[in-house]
C-alpha cells in the first residue's frame, strides 16, 4: 500500500511507520497498522487512515478507520484483515458490529481497526474526536510520497 501524509509529516507514528521495516523497536505495532491498513486498501476502502493516539489515550495506541460503502463491503474489509492477520499470527481480543455491518470494531489491544459505513463514519466522526493526533493517511493511488 502507499500512503500521503497529511498534516504532520513528522509525527511520532509517521516516523515510526517509515521505519517500521529497519527498526521495530521504535513502535512494534507500525508494521502491523502498515500491514492492516494495506489490506483494507486490497477491499477498496476508502479514506484509510492511522491516528497516533500513544500520548492522547491510555486505551490503545492507535486507531486504523476505514469506509466502506456498503454493508457488505465494511464487513468484507473488516473480515479480510481479521483472515490476513491471523495467518501472520496476530489476534483480535474483540469484534463487535459484524453482523450489522455499519460499524465494525476490531480490538487488537494495541490498536484498534474501525471500518464504517459512510453514514456512521459521519455520525460518529472519530476523525474530529480525535482531531490532535497525528495521521497517517493510507492511498491506493499508487504515488509515493
Amino acid at each position: 500500500s502507499k500512503f500521503t501524509w497529511s498534516r504532520a509529516r513528522s509525527s511520532p507514528l509517521a516516523t515510526s511507520m517509515m521505519r517500521a521495516e529497519a527498526d521495530e523497536k521504535v513502535f512494534p505495532m507500525a508494521q502491523v497498522i502498515h500491514r492492516a491498513g494495506g489490506l483494507a486498501l486490497e477491499k477498496k476502502a476508502a479514506d484509510v487512515v492511522a491516528l497516533d493516539l500513544r500520548t492522547l489515550s491510555g486505551a490503545t495506541d492507535c486507531f486504523l478507520l476505514a469506509t466502506g460503502q456498503s454493508d457488505a463491503q465494511v464487513k468484507s474489509i473488516a473480515e479480510h484483515i481479521i483472515d490476513e492477520l491471523k495467518k501472520e499470527d496476530v489476534r483480535p481480543e474483540h469484534i463487535e458490529g459484524m453482523k450489522g455491518g455499519r460499524w465494525v470494531l476490531v480490538d487488537y489491544i494495541d490498536f484498534v481497526v474501525h471500518v464504517f459505513h459512510p453514514g456512521a463514519r459521519e455520525f460518529y466522526q472519530l476523525d474530529v474526536l480525535w482531531g490532535d493526533a497525528p495521521r497517517w493517511d493510507f492511498d491506493d493511488s499508487g504515488d509515493e510520497p
